[in-house]
Order: C-alpha cells, then sequence, then structure tokens
C-alpha cells in the first residue's frame, strides 16, 4: 500500500525534501496572512496572489501558481496539508524532485486557469470569486496517480489502486457538496496532472535502480 506513511520524520524529510518544501510554503504564507489581515479577508488574498475570475485580476499570471500556496482559512490549511503529506509522497519519490515539482505546480495553476475560464463574469460583479489553495495541484497528483492505476497497472497494487478510487470518488462528491469549494479546480487539476505525468514519463525518463 503506497499510501501508508512508514516512515520517521528523519526519513521523510530525506526522501520527500519538495513535499516538505511545498508544505513549509503553505505554512509561512499562512502565517503571513494572519498577521496580514486574516487568512480568511478576500482582499488580503488577492494581495497575496489569490487568483480572481474578473479583469484585471485574471490576466496577471503569476496570480495562478502563487494561489496554490494560499489557504482560506486553518481548516482549509489543515485539509490540504494532511492530503500533501500523506497521498502525494509517492509520486515523488517515482518521478524525482525536480518531475514531481514540475507536475505539481503546473498542474495546480492549469486547474486555476481552467476554474479561472469556466466562472469568468463579463464585468467585476458580487459574483466575482477569490480562490486559492493547494487542492488543484493535489488533485494533479491524483491524476497522475489515476495514469498509473489504469494505464501502468503492475506499477501499483490493487489496494493502492482502490484506495486512489475511493479517494477520488469521495474528493468529486465533497467538491460539489461542500459549499465555497472551488471543484473546477480540482477537476481542471486532476485532468492536467494525468496529461503531464503521460508527458513527463515520455520526455524526461529517469533511470531507476
Amino acid at each position: 500500500m503506497i499510501f501508508i506513511r512508514y516512515e520517521n520524520w528523519k526519513s521523510y524529510l530525506k526522501f520527500y525534501p519538495i513535499t516538505c518544501l511545498f508544505l513549509l510554503i503553505n505554512i509561512v504564507m499562512f502565517l503571513i496572512l494572519t498577521f496580514s489581515g486574516g487568512s480568511t479577508d478576500p482582499y488580503t488574498l488577492i494581495d497575496f496572489g489569490a487568483t480572481v475570475n474578473v479583469d484585471p485580476y485574471k490576466s496577471e499570471l503569476w496570480r495562478y501558481l502563487t494561489a496554490i500556496f494560499l489557504h482560506n482559512g486553518f481548516s482549509h490549511l489543515l485539509f490540504n496539508s494532511f492530503a500533501l503529506l500523506i497521498f502525494t509522497p509517492p509520486l515523488e519519490r517515482l518521478l524525482g524532485w525536480w518531475r514531481y515539482a514540475l507536475l505539481y505546480l503546473l498542474g495546480g495553476a492549469l486547474g486555476s486557469v481552467l476554474a479561472v475560464a469556466i466562472s469568468s463574469p463579463s464585468a467585476l460583479t458580487e459574483g466575482a470569486t477569490v480562490s486559492v489553495g493547494a487542492s488543484g495541484a493535489i488533485y494533479a497528483v491524483y491524476g497522475a496517480f489515476l495514469y498509473i492505476a489504469v494505464l501502468q497497472r503492475s506499477s501499483m497494487d490493487e489496494g493502492s489502486r482502490k484506495t486512489l478510487y475511493a479517494l477520488l470518488l469521495m474528493g468529486l462528491i465533497s467538491s460539489f457538496a461542500i459549499p465555497n469549494v472551488d471543484y473546477m479546480a480540482h477537476i481542471g487539476g486532476m485532468i492536467a496532472g494525468f496529461f503531464i505525468y503521460g508527458l513527463i514519463i515520455r520526455l524526461f525518463k529517469r533511470n531507476r535502480r
């Protein structure tokens, strides 16, 4: 079962340095938001790089990356941190640190791009949406695991495959059932991760022992 963490903290830091770095950035940015107006304040989130589905913000491409490291409230940070700590590490070991980082960042950014593109109103109104969170990037990792489960079945054990399917099913249901969840970022991230993984294993082959 690849989704059970057996490592102690020393081994975890050694084997998954990029996952630890992403987690650290999330926590640091949450603290900065908290002491700069509040992590739930939309104007503070916008100032620090949230995506917004209206101009001029939606044309600022840097936001699609920075929004991955911002969170709206402690519970949002806690939920995504748990997913990041438990479910993403196997992909870092499989791909290597820079391929994993590329998939995580690019998948998360593309998920945000899709969410903004689909939800954009024609003008600045109360319908404008401010969006933040690592969920799109985490779902990009899930998308990569889905590729492995479907197209590289020998690389994933049956228990891990069933866990992944259950995780995706519950995640997608909750994305639609829970209010104020950017479900398009989740779906977009998962789709992006699926195809980015397929490209990475073809374009950047890794030598394994």
